[in-house]
């Protein structure tokens, strides 16, 4: 059988050029490798931490997967699925909390970061914590490991998330016999954080994102929104710290950067920067956002598309659930 790679997104926000050019891009590349059997996946569940607006909801869930379609992953191709259509990966999540002792999950850099803030803050060191956020490492787990997954492409910032999976994975199979495949994280090298408007991490937190699909009049303003420094247009300009180069590379041809590398050691404005910017970066996305906003207007496709996939996804699923119970003594 062929190496599965998993991928999934979860629906707390509009998808940004953060997310795009930090895991979307890399995650599209994957499926063009015939030699693994690429599985992708709308976290919706995952977004229950945070979103609890019914439309809210809907609506952000439908984004991501339409963000997917429009940007040319082909359904027939890999495996594209909603995962709140996989029942067996809910079931798992609790056989598998059943085996992960509670101070694993207070080591979860997320759980772990809110405390902080709540006791630099004064406040109660759980405020705001429901156990959705608490455990949520475990439906992680439950996800890659329903589907046996061998490669799980993340950010630097997410590569506890592969960890604590294998412990879960090793916990498991040390009761019960080797039932679990141990994960790996790939990580792409290449791949910075980007930064947002203000100069900090695109976040949807820090409200400094470029939504990926922004119509070209409010897209070209927020492209003039991102912060540069004081430099004059005739003096030499770094490539390296520079958020608009940064974002340009993603969009321009080969041939393009290399002329706006030399633009940028000669000397070149900010203004006229911004402006060949928002030119590659609306050419690219021309299509896509077209695309993007059909399959929005008609959700009943993006369903369809979504229960397709579920099948196959559950084709993976279900006999890894059939195992685990066999090893644990519940029959059906």
């Amino acid at each position: 059988m062929k190496n599965i790679v998993l991928t999934g997104i979860k629906p707390t926000g509009q998808i940004h050029l953060g997310n795009y050019i930090g895991a979307i891009k890399p995650a599209l590349k994957l499926a063009e490798n015939d030699e693994d059997q690429a599985a992708y996946f709308i976290a919706d569940y995952h977004g229950l931490t945070k979103i609890h607006d019914r439309e809210t909801f809907r609506t952000l869930t439908y984004g991501v997967a339409a963000t997917w379609l429009a940007l040319g992953l082909d359904p027939e191709k890999v495996i594209f699925y909603r995962q709140s259509n996989v029942p067996e990966i809910f079931e798992l999540n609790w056989i598998l909390a059943c085996f992960t002792p509670k101070g694993l999950m207070n080591r979860a850099h997320a759980y772990k970061g809110i405390v902080d803030s709540n006791k630099l803050a004064g406040k109660d060191i759980d405020d705001g914590v429901n156990m959705g956020l608490f455990t949520y490492p475990i439906l992680m787990a439950a996800d890659i490991l329903a589907f046996q997954a061998n490669m799980v492409p993340v950010g630097k910032d997410q590569i506890q998330h592969v960890e604590i999976a294998r412990d879960i994975a090793e916990s498991f199979n040390h009761q019960y016999g080797e039932t679990f495949v141990l994960p790996e994280y790939i990580v792409d090298d290449d791949t910075s954080i980007l930064p947002g408007l203000d100069g900090r991490k695109m976040s949807k937190s820090y409200h400094n994102t470029i939504p990926l699909f922004e119509e070209p009049t409010k897209l070209q303003k927020l492209i003039n929104k991102i912060k540069t420094d004081s430099l004059p247009p005739e003096a030499p300009k770094d490539t390296e710290t520079s958020i608009l180069f940064t974002l340009y590379k993603e969009f321009a041809s080969v041939e393009e950067t290399e002329e706006m590398r030399k633009r940028y050691e000669n000397g070149v404005g900010w203004g006229e920067v911004k402006k060949e910017l928002f030119y590659v970066m609306n050419r690219f996305l021309e299509e896509p956002r077209k695309k993007y906003n059909e399959l929005m207007a008609n959700p009943e496709q993006i369903d369809a598309i979504l229960a397709k996939g579920a099948e196959k996804a559950r084709a993976r699923t279900l006999p890894t659930l059939e195992e685990v119970r066999k090893q644990l003594g519940v029959s059906r």
